[in-house]
């Protein structure tokens, strides 16, 4: 916080500065009738009739009255992670999408509208990595229309927590009445722990360039194989990994210096018995054959078994992306 020479808290932010990140503490009245102090962090996506909007790293939006400021500044992007590549958000958000690619894609100036018969979110959401060439709201109107053609729901993928990141478009997109319906977050780590570590049952997993009817019937998101299929192949240099019987299953893309791990699932039976890590370390001595050197995936925020294994393989959160579905 700002703190004048003559020790006092500061307010050094104004509504000019939406869109920059700040940091602002407010106070309130506590239980006991003592004054409470609150800090948030964030991006300040609106300043509007003495309310501030701060949207957070997770994606949360606070609301802040401005007679509650006690003090505020404007802060400098997060700092750069000191394990793991580095990488913007817009290489990663184009690295994954070139591995989970839709059917059908068109352009809306810089956005880009995805469809694929409503197998996955991913691929059924609208990209927007800039500027769609027109207002807003013809733009979201567009985006509305194209997927009611095809008998979906509109989603846009937008992400928070990171440089670049779309804080103020999610901020529009709440005002306009789209929610949040699902939000991960997307790691990133160095490759060869991965492929290094000790997996025993890493020795008997098989690996293909398709799926089989075991590998589908094991991920268990599939209503139309033949769909699942024609998206799932689909990539730069795709893998796909099995335990006999289908025990573990995994997905790996690689493309360039990255190996991009998804579909790592194991039969509830077999669980807990490293099977996971075994499948992932197989396909990362597969992707470091072919020349990558760092990895990426994508978690679920309330999937905490898959965070705790990703935890213990290095990743670390680079930023979290959201599903935002039009409003009825």
């Amino acid at each position: 916080m700002e703190i004048t020479a003559g020790g006092l808290l500061e307010v050094r932010i104004t509504p000019a500065d939406v869109g920059k990140r700040v940091s602002v503490r407010r106070v309130e009245g506590g239980s006991s009738g003592a004054p409470a102090f609150t800090d948030t962090v964030g991006v300040l996506t609106s300043w509007d009739a003495g309310v501030l909007l701060i949207t957070q790293k997770n994606g949360k939006s606070v609301r802040i009255a401005e007679s509650s400021l006690v003090a505020g500044k404007i802060v400098p992007p997060a700092p750069a992670r000191r394990r793991g590549p580095a990488a913007s958000f817009e290489e990663l958000s184009r690295v994954a999408a070139r591995s989970w690619q839709p059917l059908e894609s068109e352009a809306l100036g810089e956005w880009t509208l995805r469809a694929a018969a409503g197998f996955t979110r991913r691929a059924n959401s609208v990209l927007p990595l800039g500027d769609p060439g027109m207002p807003l709201d013809d733009a979201l109107a567009r985006v509305t229309s194209w997927y009611a053609e095809r008998g979906l729901p509109a989603y846009v993928q937008a992400a928070t927590g990171a440089v670049g990141t779309q804080e103020l478009l999610i901020a529009e997109l709440e005002r306009r009445g789209w929610a949040a319906e699902v939000s991960a977050e997307v790691r990133t780590g160095a490759l060869a722990p991965v492929g290094d570590v000790d997996a025993p049952a890493a020795g008997a997993v098989r690996l293909t360039r398709t799926p089989d009817e075991a590998w589908l019937g094991r991920y268990g998101r599939v209503s139309d194989p033949e769909v699942a299929r024609r998206l799932l192949v689909e990539g730069p240099s795709v893998w796909f990994a099995a335990l006999p019987g289908a025990r573990a299953i995994g997905r790996c893309v690689v493309d360039g210096r990255w190996a991009g791990f998804a579909a790592v699932t194991v039969d509830p039976a077999h669980r807990r018995q490293g099977l996971a890590t075994a499948v992932m370390a197989a396909l990362a001595r597969r992707a470091l054959a072919e020349g990558a050197s760092a990895a990426w995936l994508q978690v679920e925020t309330d999937n905490p078994q898959a965070l705790a294994l990703y935890d213990g393989l290095g990743f670390a959160t680079h930023h979290t992306y959201h599903h935002y579905r039009a409003a009825p």
